[in-house]
């Protein structure tokens, strides 16, 4: 009767029992990048053949488009058609990652597999983050639909102050309000009906923002809450791409605010995991 030795590893090479957490995580680190850019480039490509979704990403930012245009027209500041048109953009763009932060985890839940998310080997939090850049990615048709209305139906001059910087500008704005949407998500995990909070989100953060209006309008009480906001800078540095004005110090901003609100969804995903298992929250029955 033979017996079977133990199989030492080759020197050079560790066993797969013999590794430590710290070389997990260093494995984890290496495959974010990839991950976050296989999970944005799938779920564009599932979004770009949702009829509903560039239905809502195009026509609901033109109704924007046409009444700011016709609102800046009335209040005789014709100079800032532009600006109307490139506001109308950013809005669509909020809409579309507010509600498609909304609608990720409730997709999820309907589906039957958030449950499964939750317990694989993944974080939530990289599961969702390419979910919420895949829908301000979406956003930014809004902004292309948006200038080209305002081009072909009202004679809207491109004449940007700052047309590289503007180029620059939007793909910041996009990740800032990606990593707002991240935060949002994780908190629409823990209910049951995520839209029912995305509602009511909707008119005041791009009121509070400054995507159409400036923040200098608003009453003073408000300006500390759109200063936290990421939304905020971005949205002042593609304005003032367009109009003129300091463009870089707004774009830094906009992302050292979105690394933090990025962390805190991390931080608030714990917590909202272990309070939806304990009360059972995650699945629809």
């Amino acid at each position: 009767m033979s017996t079977r030795t133990a199989r030492t590893p080759r020197p050079g090479r560790t066993s797969h029992t013999s590794r430590t957490p710290r070389t997990s995580r260093t494995a984890l680190l290496r495959r974010v990048p990839r991950l976050v850019l296989v999970g944005v480039r799938t779920h564009v490509s599932y979004m770009s053949r949702s009829p509903i979704e560039i239905t809502f990403a195009v026509l609901v930012p033109l109704v924007y488009a046409t009444l700011a245009v016709y609102l800046f027209r009335a209040a005789g500041d014709p100079d800032r058609l532009l600006t109307a048109s490139v506001g109308a953009g950013l809005m669509g763009i909020w809409g579309s990652v507010l509600f498609g932060s909304g609608g990720a985890v409730q997709n999820q839940r309907w589906l039957g597999t958030l449950e499964s998310l939750v317990v694989a080997p993944t974080p939530l939090a990289l599961v969702l983050l390419p979910i919420t850049l895949a829908t301000a990615v979406i956003g930014t048709y809004a902004m292309g639909a948006t200038l080209l209305w305002g081009v072909l139906l009202f004679d809207v001059p491109l004449d940007f102050a700052h047309p590289l910087l503007f180029l620059l500008a939007v793909p910041v704005c996009v990740l800032a309000l990606g990593m707002t949407g991240l935060l949002l998500a994780a908190t629409f995990v823990l209910l049951r009906n995520a839209n029912a909070l995305a509602n009511p989100l909707d008119t005041p953060v791009w009121l509070l923002s400054g995507l159409l209006v400036p923040v200098t309008v608003l009453p003073a009480w408000t300006h500390p809450v759109s200063w936290a906001l990421p939304t905020t800078w971005g949205a002042r540095a593609v304005h003032a791409a367009t109009s003129g004005g300091d463009v870089v110090t707004p774009m830094l901003t906009a992302l050292a605010l979105g690394a933090g609100y990025a962390l805190a969804a991390v931080l608030v995903l714990g917590r909202v995991e272990r309070r939806a298992r304990a009360a059972a929250t995650l699945a629809l029955t």
